[in-house]
C-alpha cells in the first residue's frame, strides 16, 4: 500500500492508472501538491465532504473552451449558468483569440484535432507507486497541419506577465504530450502557445522537434512529475474549498462554528476578508474578482493604493531577515521596490510612514528568524457554514511564550480611535476569531492581535485579546454583515452606481454606470 494511505486518513484508491494533467505541473500557489498528488494517483474520499454545485460556472476559462469546442461541433451541455460577467468575458476572449491566431484568409494552416492530446505509457512490473499505467492530459486547444507535421498546443491563460512565468516541469510536459500523442503518426515539428484571453500577445513557449523536447523533459519534466506524485507538502489555502479530501486532513485546521453560519443547503465556499470588502462594494464586483479576472491598471493601481503596497512589500521584506533585524527610521533613498512606481507626494507619505514604523517593529521583541512568520497563510473550515476561511496575517512572532498576531495599516489619514476599529479593518476581527483557534508551534502563552496603524505623523499600536468574550462578540458582529449576505447568495447581482467608476473589473459588467471608452471591452 502507497505510504500516502498512512499520512491522509479518509480516502481509498480506486484505481491503479496514474492520471496527470498539464495544470498539476503550473506550479501555483494556489494548488495543494498533496491534493494533487491523490487525485493523480487514484485516491477518492470515503467520506467526500457536504455541500450542494454552485449555480453560477466557477472556471473563468471553460465558457471559452465551451465555444472553441462548439465549432466543431454539437458539445456537451453546459453545467452551470454564463451570468452576464461571465458572458462578457468570454465574448471577448473569443474575440482576442481569433485576432490572434486567424489569418485574414481564413487559412492559418492548422485545424483542431478530434480529442485532446493524450500521453500514456505503461508502468514497470515492479512499480512503487503501484501503478499499472500513466497519463497526461492537457487542458488546451490542439491543433495540427493536414499532412500531421506540424502540431501547436494553444494553452489557455487569463493573462500573462512578470508574474504569471510558466514553471520550466510545465513547459517540459506540455511539449513532451504534444509531441508523443498517438491519434495520428508522429510529427516533425511541435510548438507550444500560451493565450492571454485578455488580449495580450500570444506567448510562445516551446518550438522545436519531438526529440528536443523529449530532451526538454529529461532536463525539466521527470523531475516534476516525480516532485507532483511523490509530494508530501500540503498547502492550505483557497485550494481547501474544492477538495474532497479535507475530511481526512491533518493540515487543515477546523472551527466549528467560526462563522456562526448554517451550510446547510449551501456549496462549499472560501471566504476572505477582501472577498468580504469586495462583496460589501457590490456582488457582482465580488463575483469577477472571484473568477480572477483582468482589472484596470488605472484602478487597481491609484497612486494611494500602489503606495500601499508598497510600504507593505518593503517591511515584508525587511521582517523576512535572518538573522531578524528592527527595522529603522534610516529609510535608504532607492527603498522602493521592483514593480513599484509612486508618484513624488506618495512617496512622501510612504516614506514618513516607514520611519514611524520603526517605533513601534515587532522585531524589537523577536529572538530567531524561527519566531517570525511573515505573511503566513492561515486557514480554517468552519464545517457547520461549509466555509473554509483564508488569510494572510502581514506578520506573526513570537513575544516570549506568546504568539501575536500583527496587522500593519498604512494610512494618510488622522488616526480616528479604536472604537470602530475591527469594523474599518475586517482583518482585525477575523483575526480576534481564528487566533485563539489556530495551532501555533511552541505555544505556552496566550495569543494577542496586535493593530499598527502608519501615518505620516505617528504610528499607534492596539492590541486586541481574543480570549476577550466582549472582544469576540464586537469581531462577530463586524463580520456578520460581510459574510451572510454573500453566504446565502447565489446570483451576485450588481449595485449599480458612482462606486462602478472605483471598481477595477466594471469593463465585465454590462451593468457598470460609468464607461471609459477604450478602458471598457464592449461585449
Amino acid at each position: 500500500m502507497y505510504v500516502m494511505e498512512f499520512r491522509h486518513s479518509g480516502v481509498t484508491r480506486t484505481s491503479r492508472v496514474v492520471r496527470m494533467s498539464l495544470g498539476m505541473f503550473s506550479g501555483s500557489k494556489y494548488r495543494c501538491p498533496v491534493q494533487d498528488s491523490l487525485k493523480a494517483l487514484g485516491y477518492t474520499p470515503v467520506s467526500p465532504p457536504p455541500g450542494r454545485r454552485e449555480v453560477l460556472g466557477q472556471v473563468a476559462l471553460r465558457p471559452l473552451m465551451d465555444e472553441l469546442d462548439g465549432r466543431r461541433g454539437p458539445g456537451a451541455p453546459r453545467r452551470h449558468r454564463l451570468d452576464p460577467v461571465l458572458e462578457n468575458w468570454t465574448r471577448h476572449a473569443l474575440r482576442a483569440y481569433d485576432s490572434a491566431f486567424f489569418r485574414s484568409d481564413g487559412d492559418s494552416g492548422l485545424s483542431e484535432v478530434a480529442r485532446p492530446w493524450t500521453y500514456r505509457y505503461p508502468a514497470g512490473a515492479d512499480d512503487h507507486r503501484g501503478a499499472t499505467e500513466y497519463g497526461i492530459t492537457v487542458w488546451g486547444r490542439c491543433l495540427a497541419s493536414a499532412d500531421g507535421t506540424v502540431r501547436e498546443l494553444r494553452l489557455p491563460v487569463h493573462r500573462s506577465g512578470a508574474h504569471n512565468v510558466p514553471a520550466d516541469g510545465y513547459v517540459a510536459v506540455a511539449a513532451l504530450v504534444t509531441a508523443e500523442d498517438r491519434q495520428s503518426g508522429p510529427p516533425d515539428h511541435v510548438r507550444v502557445v500560451r493565450f492571454p484571453a485578455a488580449g495580450t500577445r500570444p506567448e510562445l513557449l516551446f518550438a522545436g522537434t519531438p526529440e528536443e523536447a523529449k530532451d526538454l523533459h529529461r532536463t525539466h519534466g521527470r523531475h516534476a512529475v516525480r516532485a507532483l506524485l511523490d509530494s508530501a507538502e500540503y498547502r492550505p489555502g483557497s485550494a481547501c474549498g474544492s477538495c474532497p479530501f479535507t475530511a481526512g486532513c491533518p493540515a487543515l485546521m477546523r472551527a466549528p462554528g467560526l462563522t456562526g453560519l448554517s451550510g446547510k443547503g449551501r456549496p462549499r465556499r472560501t471566504w476572505s476578508p477582501t472577498d468580504g470588502r469586495e462583496y460589501a462594494a457590490c456582488a457582482r464586483r465580488s463575483r469577477a474578482r472571484s473568477l480572477r479576472l483582468p482589472t484596470l491598471d488605472a484602478v487597481e493601481r491609484s497612486p494611494a493604493a500602489e503606495r500601499g503596497r508598497a510600504v507593505h512589500a518593503y517591511l515584508a521584506a525587511r521582517h523576512r531577515a535572518d538573522p531578524p533585524v528592527p527595522c529603522s527610521s534610516d529609510i535608504p533613498e532607492d527603498w522602493v521596490p521592483a514593480g513599484f512606481a509612486l508618484e513624488e507626494r506618495e512617496l512622501l507619505i510612504a516614506t514618513a510612514q516607514l520611519r514611524r514604523h520603526a517605533a513601534v517593529c515587532p522585531l524589537h521583541r523577536v529572538l530567531s528568524a524561527e519566531d517570525v512568520r511573515v505573511e503566513p497563510t492561515v486557514t480554517m473550515e468552519d464545517p457547520a457554514a461549509r466555509v473554509v476561511v483564508v488569510t494572510d496575517p502581514d506578520l506573526v512572532y513570537r513575544d516570549g511564550g506568546s504568539w501575536v498576531w500583527r496587522e500593519v495599516k498604512s494610512t494618510s489619514r488622522r488616526f480616528t480611535g479604536t472604537s470602530n476599529l475591527m469594523e474599518t479593518y475586517p482583518q482585525l476581527a477575523l483575526a480576534v476569531l481564528m487566533a485563539g483557534e489556530a495551532v501555533w508551534p511552541g505555544r505556552s502563552g496566550n495569543v494577542r492581535v496586535e493593530a499598527e496603524i502608519l501615518r505620516p505623523h505617528g504610528a499607534s499600536l492596539v492590541t486586541l485579546d481574543p480570549s476577550s468574550p466582549a472582544v469576540r462578540d464586537r469581531a462577530r458582529k463586524a463580520l456578520a454583515p460581510l459574510m451572510a449576505a454573500w453566504h446565502a447568495d447565489d446570483s451576485f447581482e450588481p449595485q449599480p452606481g458612482p462606486e462602478c467608476a472605483a471598481c477595477p473589473v466594471s469593463q465585465w459588467c454590462p451593468d457598470a454606470a460609468v464607461r471609459t471608452g477604450a478602458e471598457r471591452h464592449e461585449p
